[in-house]
């Protein structure tokens, strides 16, 4: 089905509520990708947390498809009076309006930054078998492995145009790698042929992955931001691998909370305040670290502004490097 077609199917009709607070009311949290994933467990968790803090019932909304559009889509056309509100992460918001030429709303005008949530990266893992076969002795080894052997080392991803497909072909382009993309239908057919051996690697959120690292199916070799990551401290990131070229390449990635554009700024503001306190709560910290995520949160909404400006031409040149459409 075209990117048309299912904006058409998932997406309602714009309101025109007025600017008045939506006290009292339910606030739905438009979550923009499936349940059960780990974008769907931190949306669900800021609900929990919120709902005491604004006094009010936050019931998440599962709006995914189309690499995020679809629930970005919905959170533009929802009201602005604070009953609407949405979680979306770097990618659907700096990368994919590069991605279609069908983008059914103006993420600047459409949408307004509230404040960031969480922070973290894709994780690198390679089947653990394959590895000692070939030597791969960590994440140098098999970028040189691979521009040894092209297109031999196989990483599957969830599909074509995520940020695992964006993150690879960059990673090719800058070390000049020959890893081949096998793109899936989701995360879990690829997950399953990582652990069969009928592909090699994989970058993906780390949820999914770190079961099988733990129990020694697969090697965690690497990061994609530049930095290491506070929660896998002894793993790589890719300003380690300056000598490759990696050193200034990083795919960090961060989910944010969102209004729909035209939100009066002291709703933004009320919610501003409500998501702080969340993110702030160690109970919350605790129960996002096992997810790779670190709970971090915006100073204003301006400064989540600013990061999506100061993002979004490197996801725009990630996405041109990796040829990804969603059209």
């Amino acid at each position: 089905m075209s990117l048309s077609r299912r904006l058409l199917l998932a997406g309602s009709a714009a309101t025109l509520a007025g600017p008045a607070l939506a006290q009292g009311r339910s606030i739905r949290l438009i979550v923009a990708f499936p349940p059960g994933g780990a974008v769907d467990i931190l949306g669900r968790t800021l609900a929990e947390r919120l709902s005491p803090v604004l006094g009010q019932t936050v019931v998440v909304e599962n709006r995914g498809g189309a690499g995020g559009v679809i629930g970005a889509n919905a959170i533009a056309r929802g009201e602005h009076d604070g009953s609407v509100i949405g979680l979306i992460g770097a990618t659907a918001l700096c990368a994919v309006p590069f991605m279609t030429t069908r983008l059914p709303f103006d993420p600047r005008r459409d949408l307004a930054p509230v404040s960031l949530i969480t922070d973290g990266a894709l994780l690198c893992v390679v089947n653990a078998e394959t590895a000692r076969r070939h030597g791969w002795t960590g994440f140098r080894a098999l970028i040189r492995w691979s521009r040894a052997n092209p297109e031999r080392v196989r990483m599957g991803s969830s599909g074509a145009g995520t940020s695992s497909h964006i993150n690879i072909e960059a990673i090719n382009h800058f070390a000049e790698a020959r890893i081949l993309h096998v793109p899936y239908r989701g995360g879990g057919p690829a997950i399953n042929d990582l652990v069969a051996g009928n592909i090699d690697m994989m970058f993906d959120v780390m949820p999914a992955l770190m079961p099988h690292v733990e129990a020694g199916r697969f090697l965690a070799f690497a990061v994609s931001s530049g930095p290491r990551l506070a929660v896998l401290p002894q793993v790589p990131g890719m300003a380690d691998f300056a000598d490759l070229g990696l050193g200034q390449h990083s795919a960090a990635t961060w989910n944010a909370v969102m209004a729909p554009g035209g939100t009066p700024e002291p709703v933004i503001a009320r919610l501003h305040r409500a998501v702080r306190t969340v993110g702030a709560d160690p109970e919350v910290i605790e129960r996002l670290r096992p997810l790779g995520y670190g709970a971090v949160t915006s100073e204003t909404p301006a400064h989540l502004a600013r990061l999506i400006a100061r993002d979004t031409p490197v996801w725009q040149r990630l996405v041109e490097i990796s040829g990804a459409r969603l059209e």
